[in-house]
């Protein structure tokens, strides 16, 4: 490991925590790729001129965080960065491919069907008339990050599997034409089904994120309404707050 790493002793900071700052941050810019071996607690010791329980406390810290394994026989192990979403009008795909994640998508329903009262509530149309429906898998370095299942008025904008697949669905409607100017969305958390678990490699009742999104053009009109769970082992929401005057 080429890592340069350092501590500063005259900081309150406990020293262990700055080391797993540290590592954090490798991981989350790239520098330590999922697969990567983080080395012997002993030769990181060493190095920093740290006990071995300093060390062991900084990469046990990453480890509940998800970030690393201990594999027998092969050692400390980087297993991902989490994904942290600014609270945006963004897509997915965007995000990830920004934070250099190499996101990938797999079409699961792509097709047309009578909208639900929801749906219809959502975008503003008839109870039981056409909808596109458009149910993805979302992957980022291999590994499945979200489920995203998004309803979109008919015509809107051409859908076929493929050019889902090799692209963000904003990407799309952006290239359509379509000005995307605001959104009215909703965060939430709830334990995966056994369904759900399956599908984003996760425990059944492991924590997901859901979110919940209507989203609409510069005339007003909404152009899709999205209802997403995200691994919450992987990923999370930044909100930046201000104080009211």
């Amino acid at each position: 490991m080429s890592l340069q790493l350092s501590v500063d002793r005259s900081s309150p900071v406990p020293l262990y925590f700055q080391l797993s700052q540290q590592l954090e941050a490798a991981i989350e810019h790239g520098t330590l790729t999922p697969g990567s071996l983080l080395g012997n607690e002993i030769e990181l010791a060493g190095r920093l001129g740290l006990s071995r329980p300093t060390v062991r406390q900084a990469i046990q810290s990453l480890v509940d965080k998800g970030l690393l394994v201990r594999r027998r026989g092969v050692g400390t192990q980087v297993v991902h960065s989490q994904v942290k979403r600014p609270l945006e009008l963004s897509s997915l795909y965007d995000d990830l491919e920004a934070a250099g994640q190499r996101p990938a998508t797999r079409v699961l329903v792509n097709a047309v069907e009578p909208a639900s009262a929801e749906v219809a509530a959502a975008l503003g149309i008839a109870e039981d008339s056409d909808v596109h429906r458009v149910e993805r898998l979302r992957l980022a370095h291999g590994e499945p990050m979200a489920y995203l299942c998004n309803h979109l008025p008919p015509g809107l904008l051409e859908l076929d599997s493929a050019r889902l697949e090799a692209t963000g669905l904003y990407r799309l409607m952006r290239a359509a034409g379509i000005t995307l100017h605001s959104a009215r969305q909703s965060v939430g958390a709830r334990a995966a089904t056994e369904e759900e678990g399956e599908r984003l490699g996760e425990p059944s009742g492991a924590p997901l994120l859901t979110m919940q999104r209507t989203t609409f053009d510069d005339t007003g009109r909404a152009v899709e309404f999205g209802s997403h769970t995200y691994r919450a082992s992987r990923y999370s929401f930044e909100f930046q707050l201000l104080v009211r005057p």
